[in-house]
This record gives structure tokens, sequence and C-alpha cells, in this order.
């Protein structure tokens, strides 16, 4: 399961049109670099609910240690 925080966007909603769909982060409300992406989308040895700090905080489970 991926992280519910994470949508794909092809616009930045100010004009901007992508010719393809990008990561955007709706907790950070900015758009996410791949190597981010894959860790919000649990790829390889990733899952978003551990090794991402932002998802963390948001859902209050951040106990301020490192990744």
């Amino acid at each position: 399961m991926s992280c519910p925080y994470l949508d794909y966007r092809r616009s930045d909603g100010e004009g901007l049109e992508f010719d393809h769909e990008r990561a955007y982060c709706q907790v950070q409300e900015s758009f996410v670099s791949p190597v981010r992406a894959d860790v919000c989308n649990d790829r390889d040895r990733f899952h978003h609910t551990t090794h991402c700090e932002v998802y963390r905080a948001a859902e209050g489970t951040d106990d301020g240690g490192a990744d």
C-alpha cells in the first residue's frame, strides 16, 4: 500500500502542465523527487510508515529518531 498523502499530478495547479504525471506530497504541499516517491510507494526495501519522516510527523508517530 502506498502513502495516502502521495498524489500524482499533470500540472502544478497554476497553469504549468507536465508531459507526464509527477509525484506530489500533500503533507509538504510540494512535488517530490522520484527517489522520494519510491519510499512513498513502498518500493524495494522501503516502507513509508517507517522510512518517511514526513509521513510519521503527519500521523503523529515520529519519535524523533533517524530513518
